[in-house]
């Protein structure tokens, strides 16, 4: 997608996700935020868990690979410069239960596109905000 795409708020508990796919942080990484008491993970990041309510939490690189749960094919061109069709799935993200993140599938057609296809995470910079998107992975 060639289109600006609206800009997060960000803040001391989202910022890790939103620039943590910068390649001077480690190669790019994606983070989740985790309960160093319960051990559950907590998506969208918050101050605390969702699960225990612990203020016990900090943001934890993981993997970036994951399964298609669900996804849409869109062809409406919503917004000026748009292209179309793109998909938009919800990924389940390996090693990290109970977390799944919508976003876009890029990198092949979207009729290549199928449920419970694998995938990892790939990363597009706007503004200094650092998109997890995710790629097939072969």
């Amino acid at each position: 997608m060639s289109v600006k795409r609206p800009r997060p708020r960000l803040d001391a508990d989202n910022r890790p996700f939103w620039t943590g796919g910068d390649a001077k942080n480690d190669g790019g990484k994606l983070y989740i935020t985790h309960c160093g008491d319960c051990g559950e993970w907590t998506h969208p990041p918050r101050q605390f868990c969702r699960h225990c309510q612990s203020e016990n939490v900090a943001p934890e690189a993981v993997p970036g690979t994951g399964r298609i749960d669900t996804l849409t094919v869109n062809h409406q061109a919503w917004m000026p410069g748009l292209e179309v069709p793109f998909v938009i799935a919800r990924v389940a993200l390996d090693g990290v239960p109970g977390v799944v993140l919508t976003t876009n599938i890029v990198g092949c057609a979207v009729d290549e596109v199928a449920f419970d296809d694998r995938v990892r995470v790939t990363f597009e910079e706007q503004d200094g905000v650092w998109f997890p998107l995710f790629e097939k992975v072969s």
